[in-house]
């Protein structure tokens, strides 16, 4: 069912990484179609993240609201489920703030939002050697053409193929979304409790809360040929936890439940 979202909310994640907030926000302004509202989710930078979004504060075209929590190690989902609660849009999208978005990100995304789906996302990575000259000259405009751009497909942008595979394309690989390109109605989200905050560290929160969702029966679509988005390289994360969030998420796939009791609400 077409769903049209009135309002949107862009939901960024950051960690003590400035220099790549500054080229996602950039990209923000040139979208096509605004959000209604950007959300920061800051897993404890520190002062430099905090001075550059008061920077971009004074004149960014919506709201940009900077939510924060102390460094106490890897808490995504908990900083996630805390921006949540600052969302007043009926739609979310979120990424994460190394992913410099095409122009038409939110457009796609929105255009693509249908009542009762979440929508899974692609990236398109760039070479190390493109990255550093990317920070360095603070480029924010990238194309499928533009050099040290790999797995170039990715950033085509084709409304007619999106349409053909957004329910075809890995149809029989469930639980592959990216946390770094996502889109859910909040409704949906608050229904689930958020993000499982049992899991920390890197890795499976995006996996875990999407087995939750189509538990209570949202279903997955994909963002093939649309929402494109350039993830900056950085060194692979700490995946020292990733064991222990593999067991968490199997205990989600086998159990009829679609709330966790480790989310937005606790119990």
């Amino acid at each position: 069912m077409k769903a049209v979202p009135k309002t949107c909310a862009l939901l960024i994640s950051t960690y003590n990484w400035p220099e790549a907030l500054k080229l996602v926000l950039k990209s923000v302004k040139q979208q096509t179609r605004l959000p209604d509202e950007v959300i920061i989710a800051d897993d404890g930078s520190g002062e430099a993240t905090r001075e550059l979004i008061r920077e971009f504060q004074k004149d960014f075209p919506c709201p940009l609201i900077h939510v924060w929590h102390e460094d106490d190690g890897f808490r995504k989902c908990l900083i996630w489920n805390k921006a949540l609660t600052r969302c007043n849009s009926d739609y979310i999208v979120q990424i994460d703030g190394d992913c410099v978005l095409s122009p038409c990100f939110i457009e796609d995304h929105l255009e693509n939002a249908r009542d009762g789906w979440f929508t899974c996302g692609s990236r398109t990575l760039l070479t190390p050697e493109r990255t550093n000259q990317v920070l360095t000259a603070e480029i924010a405009q990238l194309t499928p053409f533009s050099r040290g751009v790999c797995n170039k497909f990715n950033a085509f942008r084709i409304p007619v193929l999106t349409r053909f595979f957004r329910e075809r394309y890995r149809r029989k690989k469930p639980y592959i979304s990216k946390g770094c390109n996502m889109g859910f109605w909040l409704k949906d989200l608050l229904a689930v409790n958020g993000y499982n905050e049992s899991i920390s560290g890197w890795g499976r929160e995006d996996a875990e809360i999407e087995v939750r969702l189509m538990k209570l029966g949202i279903r997955r679509q994909s963002l093939k040929f649309g929402g494109a988005q350039y993830h900056l390289f950085h060194k692979e994360n700490d995946r020292s936890r990733d064991a222990k969030n593999i067991e968490i998420l199997n205990q989600a796939l086998a159990s009829s439940e679609f709330w966790t009791p480790h989310g937005i609400v606790k119990k």
